[in-house]
């Protein structure tokens, strides 16, 4: 059987999350039993050849997880759009017997690598002809297999939600708005931001919906109006007048009026210090967009990204077209390459020939929602109620545990629904609020400035009503008029929702519709994949943990970390991902002696083999009896000389900080959801109680009487965890091969 060889390069910019990709590819490919090697310099190292492609062993790829950038080198490269170049090119590749390459870059990488794949026959029959090769070679290596990655922080590529480095870009971008907005509200100032994007303003759209920017200007939809400059002015001036102390304006740098004249940065600072009479500051955040540690969600699609392409280019045959990995809901998947290519150019031409409509079709209903959502949370004040139109009352209520975006999701609901000409309320300390009767009506400006904020402004608990507190809940409701209620928030929130349905009967009040928006660090919650904190948690933890692996890394030391979760293992699983941990141990998997002294012995053999650090993350309540502590002292104790051992219990500091840009997108869009839920529900017979998440098809809305079946109440999380199937992956990537020979070159 012939040893699969194939090859890996980055080209284009850089992006963040491209070293966990690499990582991956290598790791996969040498577990899989094929040889793998690195180009280095994208298609520039290609054509120079020599100790630009290099074979990678395990250890090739160790140590770069939290890199940002890319270890092996990226630069633009002319001499590969000649064909000559590209004959080169074959050359080197065929010289060792590599006929499979996995391409992780932008558009035009990917269509240079198609191009490549296009001419490969062409290629070696010249390289024949000039005697360079043998025919007998190039029957061997008769076609070339193509697999892309998409490596931008644009995320203008179609087929994928998601590419590799945007929200690391997103992390970067909404942390200097966070920053700009505090010095601009000290100073009554205006700060226009530049932000980066080409011809897609995916990052201006969702900086401007994180940070609650009042003003946003993207390519694919420019203002509608020839004096948009005077709508920009007065609405500035009526976010002033409304008490905004700041204003932020941000720009897509491939922003235009609907002519096609660009719109600059310089241009709108000058005009917005002429008609608004105060100091304006333009800030052009350029390539610091791109750079840095890559975020925990990076992390973990360069990861999961980079061991499909290995999977997909060990399954290529002559027949297959080239594949590009792409992201969809929480699932990877495939699509053909040039397919997405073309319609990504297809945006670029509609915006060139001013048919912005078609513009935003093509970048999907996500997109097109989103800046739909964003044109009302925009608004200086909301809309006034239309003439003869019923105003409901609807109240939100935070429960369980604080998780950062609950404000956000707050912000967005009371704001949509005074938009729409409703009564909004807000419950203070969860359902002892309710019972209590601590509820009070909300205008525009009680929510300002919630979009960046952590924790929960309303307060939270994790009383579930019961009793006697139920009859109190439905006089409140009565007394106050409630409608509709919207609960943002954890598993207390969701047992109380399914409480008062059930009490329908007994209780004519809880006869209104009620939905439960996803609100937990632990990522526990029956019907959604991604809970509203969890990104911000398991980021906090990530930073945490590339802290201490610096220290760990200078005294040759073993971390034993706990991380929260309670009886889910999310949290301990997708860190152990992002972190390179070398054993997760979790709930849902338990943790037997046998366990431990395999792990021990692995641990104690690589520190032997020069190993210097380790990492062991522990879920909270994975096993009652060999705890963090008894865990930490087993390896002190074998670890003897060779290694010290210490351990870290994160705590609270998970639940904690700003939440993170992914966060605060998701809680808008779920509140939006919900919100129209409700409206639309409150004007029924027979309104419904339900709760919402994203799934693996996009957002979805059950029933609240699904929620039993669900559910694993014992353990209070879902019977379904969708991120299990990871778990053979982490293996993978975590665990050292046995000694091979490394490849000749």
């Amino acid at each position: 059987m012939t040893i699969k060889r194939f090859a890996v390069l980055t080209s284009g910019g850089d992006a963040p999350g491209m070293n966990a990709a690499i990582r991956a590819v290598i790791r996969t490919g040498l577990n899989r039993g094929a040889e793998v090697y690195a180009i280095y310099e994208g298609y520039k190292g290609l054509i120079a050849g020599g100790s630009q492609i290099r074979p990678m062993n395990w250890d090739s790829a160790g140590g770069i997880l939290q890199r940002g950038g890319t270890v092996i080198g990226t630069a633009r490269c002319d001499e590969f759009r000649t064909r000559e170049g590209r004959r080169t090119a074959a050359l080197h590749l065929i010289e060792r017997e590599i006929d499979s390459l996995i391409v992780i870059g932008g558009d035009g990488s990917l269509t240079g690598a198609n191009l490549f794949r296009q001419e490969w026959s062409g290629l070696l029959t010249e390289l024949v002809q000039e005697g360079k090769i043998t025919q007998e070679v190039a029957d061997r290596h008769a076609y070339l297999g193509i697999v892309g990655l998409v490596g931008s922080i644009d995320n203008d590529m179609f087929g994928t939600d998601m590419t590799i480095g945007t929200d690391t870009a997103l992390h970067r971008i909404t942390e200097a708005i966070d920053a700009l907005s505090s010095t601009a509200a000290s100073h009554q100032r205006t700060f226009v931001v530049k932000v980066m994007g080409r011809n897609c303003g995916y990052l201006a759209l969702m900086a401007c919906l994180a940070t609650g920017a009042e003003w946003v200007l993207i390519p694919e939809c420019p203002p509608d109006t020839d004096d948009w400059q005077e709508k920009m002015i007065a609405d500035l001036k009526a976010g002033r007048a409304a008490g905004r102390r700041e204003s932020i304006v941000v720009i897509a740098e491939g922003a235009q009026d609907r002519n096609g004249k660009p719109i600059g940065s310089t241009e709108i600072t000058e005009l917005l210090e002429k008609r608004l009479g105060e100091e304006v500051r333009a800030t052009v955040l350029g390539h610091v967009q791109r750079g840095g540690k890559p975020s925990a969600f990076d992390r973990n699609l360069g990861t999961l990204m980079g061991h499909a392409a290995v999977e997909t280019v060990l399954a290529t045959t002559p027949e297959t077209e080239p594949q590009l990995i792409c992201l969809r809901g929480n699932r990877i998947t495939t699509a053909p390459l040039m397919e997405c290519v073309e319609r990504t150019r297809a945006v670029a031409k509609a915006i060139a020939d001013h048919d912005y409509e078609r513009a935003m079709d093509l970048r999907g209903g996500g997109f097109k929602q989103s800046f739909r959502t964003l044109r009302t949370l925009l608004r200086s004040l909301p809309h006034k109620p239309e003439p003869g139109q019923k105003r409901l009352r609807l109240a939100v209520m935070n429960c369980g545990a604080p998780a950062s975006g609950m404000n956000t999701a707050v912000r967005a609901a009371v704001r949509i629904g005074l938009d729409r000409g409703h009564t909004m309320l807000s419950v203070t300390n969860g359902f002892l609020g309710l019972i209590d009767g601590h509820i009070q009506e909300m205008d525009w400006m009680s929510v300002n400035g919630w979009a960046s904020m952590g924790g929960s402004e309303l307060g939270t608990s994790r009383d579930i009503p019961k009793g006697r507190e139920l009859y109190s809940i439905a006089q409140n409701i009565e007394k106050f008029g409630i409608e509709g209620l919207l609960i943002i928030g954890g598993w207390s929130g969701y047992k109380g929702a399914y409480e008062l349905y059930r009490q329908r009967e007994a209780y004519a009040a809880f006869n209104i519709p009620i939905i439960c928006l996803p609100a937990s660090i632990n990522n526990n919650l029956p019907g959604s994949e991604l809970c509203v904190g969890a990104d911000t948690a398991l980021n906090n933890i990530v930073w945490a943990v590339d802290k201490l692996k610096q220290s760990a890394i200078a005294q040759q030391r073993c971390f034993v970390v706990e991380v929260m979760g309670r009886h889910c293992g999310y949290l301990a699983l997708m860190s152990g991902l992002a972190t390179g941990a070398e054993r997760v141990y979790m709930h849902e998997e338990g943790i037997t002696l046998r366990d431990l002294t395999f792990d021990l012995e692995h641990i104690v053999a690589g520190f032997k083999a020069g190993k210097r650090l380790g990492l062991v993350i522990r879920n909270e309540n994975a096993n009652p009896v060999y705890t963090s502590d008894f865990i930490a002292a087993l390896f002190e104790e074998e670890g003897g000389s060779v290694f010290d051992v210490r351990q870290t219990i994160l705590g609270h500091v998970q639940q904690g900080g700003d939440p993170s840009p992914f966060d605060r997108i998701q809680a808008t869009r779920l509140a939006a959801r919900c919100m129209e839920f409700l409206i639309e529900n409150a004007q029924t017979e027979a309104p419904s109680s339900a709760f919402i998440g994203m799934g693996a098809g996009g957002l979805q809305i059950q029933s609240i009487e699904e929620f039993p079946r669900l559910a694993d109440e014992q353990n209070q999380r879902p019977k379904k965890q969708w991120w299990l199937d990871l778990r053979p992956i982490a293996k993978i990537l975590s665990e050292p091969m046995a000694p091979t020979e490394t490849p000749k070159a």
